[in-house]
């Protein structure tokens, strides 16, 4: 490892950036540095220009992968190599906002009865059931769970943020059922085959993957997709949005309230300002 490289990781770990993070910004910046045979501290902002056109025009990189590649040449540029330069010198690719395509009750419900594994099964649950991202399902310990309060703990959740997440009745009925058959082997909730090691995120995508193809399903199934489905389902039911914000550990109610936009019960149920001109008042019944 170069020293560049070293003091890079030392400044992202200070900073505690998730593990994940950390990986794509060193692959990131080594692919940079691979294209032009030069240490990144000899390159300019012109060759970061030239580096987003090529990953965009000859490698078909998706907006979002030239955007993490931005993210990681800004972090070593202003952090790292504390150079004088400003966030906005290094411009990102725009996005297109795309609607997330949100399950029904009904399809939630055939989509579970494809699933093969109690250990899948539950996992899966809990991310529909409680509103989890897949790698913080999978990471959850038997301490996590709190029955007596009907919560769980998810440490770490992205950007290392700490928060508690709802545990339903029902699910913690299924999570008992669950521990009965298996009884994991502590800490893990959901231990991995491997000693010491919780389940793969990537085991339960695998499965997700092989179950909604059994299902038949129209819409596609992913773990994220149970997320999103949790939140429109709480919206559509009556939810306040901000408990929605708490539950699903947004820093901005801007990132909750795009599921209004994916819930046409709640959009049907609006009244429009027209509706309101037009419709007269009530005449109030005189007493006799």
């Amino acid at each position: 490892m170069t020293p560049l490289r070293q003091r890079m990781v030392e400044d992202m770990r200070i900073r505690n950036l998730a593990t994940n993070t950390q990986r794509l910004y060193v692959h990131y910046v080594a692919g940079f540095a691979k294209y032009f045979h030069r240490s990144p501290d000899e390159l300019d902002l012109e060759a970061v220009r030239q580096y987003q056109i090529y990953l965009s025009q000859e490698r078909k990189l998706s907006p979002q992968s030239i955007n993490t590649f931005v993210s990681a040449v800004q972090f070593l540029y202003l952090v790292t190599l504390e150079m004088p330069w400003e966030k906005h010198d290094f411009p990102r690719a725009r996005l297109e906002e795309k609607l997330p395509v949100v399950l029904a009750p009904d399809e939630i419900q055939h989509f579970l009865d494809h699933i093969h594994g109690i250990k899948h099964r539950a996992v899966l649950l809990t991310c529909y059931a409680a509103g989890l991202r897949i790698s913080e399902a999978v990471s959850l310990k038997i301490s996590d769970i709190d029955s007596a309060r009907k919560l769980i703990r998810v440490e770490h959740g992205k950007g290392g943020k700490d928060r508690y997440a709802m545990l339903s009745p029902a699910l913690l009925e299924i999570l008992r059922a669950y521990f009965r058959i298996l009884r994991p082997s502590p800490p893990w909730l959901f231990p991995s085959w491997r000693p010491h090691l919780h389940l793969t995120a990537g085991a339960v995508q695998t499965a997700c993957r092989e179950a909604w193809k059994r299902s038949r399903l129209g819409k596609r199934v992913t773990p994220h997709g149970l997320r999103h489905a949790f939140a429109t389902h709480l919206l559509e039911s009556g939810t306040d949005s901000r408990i929605i914000q708490a539950l699903l550990g947004h820093s901005r109610i801007e990132t909750t309230a795009r599921y209004l936009a994916v819930s046409p019960p709640t959009i049907g149920k609006t009244a429009s300002p027209l509706d309101l001109l037009l419709t007269p008042p009530k005449r109030k019944r005189s007493k006799s």
